[in-house]
């Protein structure tokens, strides 16, 4: 996902009105051209008395912030937080190791084959239609995301959650949305964001969100453009580092003792530019649809007789990528035609070998998406740091469905959902 930083865009001057809307309890709105920045707000929510003694958690994510990235740029005030909390060597992003997926994952605790939003577009049989991350009516229609996201499982216990963005947060899972939201859109600027947060702290306890999602988009946007190891990544890793202080500066400001978990969806890594893979031949379009996200194309038959045939064909023109039947996936990848329960994966699936990709034009600098037990630049970031978190605690490396179970943890929130995450995993890093 691309957000830049540097939009002009300035909504500053509505601030006023939403926090006033949020103190009276009305939703706020502006003229149709201003839809896109304002605040949707489920009015009549509240805390129950006991969710208002409960802990406070803001969930950051920075899109492809890369395992190593903190200590490769300096990203001096991350660095500085987690030393005083909880640092991991890297968090492992689940196959494939694209946004909307593992963004996902993050909060439900499951593999993206067991929640449903297997690539950042994937095709559904049973609609004959396809997900894109790009259509706003797929995005913002619950029907399609499994599991219980933890604003989901928050407000169904009376515990207000509020989202400056993220995924599957637009949308009515379960018919239920956080009680603050905002539709994703690249005009908000992180100073107004970060505003935000503060005001939603700001509120009565009866109102005051104890989870609340916020999304940057960098570094990226910059590692795509630029490749991993650029001038302009570097930049976009400190912008981040700048605007996480001055989150955490604003919360302070606040008075409440907040906990912050720091995270990323998935690294990123330099591919072949040179020689793309093009779409093989053999794939008939009269015949099939396919996804494709350049690492990985997921391939379904309009006849179920044709997939045996081209999957043999396939086979003998295999090179610089594997070729598998849903049937027969690796079972490291959770995305077998056992584990697709809302099934969304082709029958047949390509994935290239690093670092080539699959594109009809050059493709960007950098990507993501490869298979993270093979590609560890696709290892992503973990920091945390507040009063439930150690202080000075490293770990080792874990996978991402265990952050969820860790923020039901810290919040208190019971789930009986089965998830793919592990309490044990992260618990020792709790005071």
């Amino acid at each position: 996902m691309n957000l830049k930083f540097s939009s002009t865009i300035n909504i500053s001057r509505y601030f006023k009105y939403h926090v006033i809307a949020l103190l009276i309890g009305i939703p706020a709105f502006c003229s149709a051209q201003q839809t896109d920045t304002i605040q949707h707000i489920i009015s009549g929510n509240r805390n129950s008395a006991e969710q208002q003694n409960k802990p406070y958690v803001i969930l950051i994510s920075a899109d492809g912030f890369r395992y190593d990235y903190a200590e490769k740029y300096h990203a001096s005030h991350l660095l500085n937080l987690s030393n005083g909390g909880v640092r991991a060597k890297s968090m492992i992003p689940s196959f494939p190791s694209v946004t909307f997926p593992n963004h996902y994952t993050l909060v439900t605790g499951m593999y993206p084959s067991h929640h449903g939003l297997v690539n950042n577009s994937f095709y559904d049989e049973k609609r004959n239609d396809k997900y894109s991350m790009s259509a706003k009516d797929k995005v913002r229609d619950g029907s399609w995301y499994g599991g219980t996201p933890l604003w989901v499982l928050a407000e169904q216990q009376h515990m207000i959650a509020a989202s400056m963005f993220w995924v599957g947060s637009e949308a009515a899972v379960q018919g239920v949305r956080p009680t603050y939201y905002y539709d994703y859109t690249e005009q908000i600027k992180p100073d107004a964001r970060i505003q935000a947060v503060k005001n939603w702290l700001s509120l009565p306890a009866d109102r005051r969100p104890h989870l609340i999602t916020f999304y940057l988009s960098e570094p990226d946007h910059a590692g795509h453009s630029f490749g991993p190891d650029a001038p302009q990544t570097e930049k976009a890793v400190k912008e981040v580092d700048s605007i996480v202080f001055q989150l955490t500066e604003a919360v302070k400001s606040t008075g409440l003792d907040v906990n912050f978990v720091f995270v990323a969806d998935h690294g990123m890594t330099a591919v072949d530019r040179e020689h793309p893979l093009p779409t093989p031949a053999a794939i008939d379009p009269e015949k099939f649809i396919i996804a494709s996200s350049g690492t990985m194309m997921d391939v379904h038959a309009k006849n179920k007789a044709d997939i045996l045939p081209l999957y043999e064909e396939l086979k003998k023109s295999e090179k610089d990528y594997r070729v598998y039947l849903k049937t027969n996936m690796p079972a490291k990848y959770h995305y077998g035609a056992s584990d697709d329960k809302m099934n969304h994966i082709g029958d047949i699936l390509l994935i290239p070998d690093w670092p080539k990709v699959f594109s009809n034009r050059k493709p960007g600098i950098g990507h993501h998406g490869f298979d993270p037990s093979v590609v560890k630049d696709m290892y992503a970031t973990f920091f945390a740091w507040g009063p439930a978190f150690k202080k000075n605690k490293k770990i080792g490396s874990f996978e991402n469905v265990n952050v969820y179970p860790l923020i039901t943890e810290i919040l208190d929130l019971p789930y009986t959902e089965k998830i793919d995450g592990n309490k044990k995993v992260l618990h020792g890093i709790l005071k």
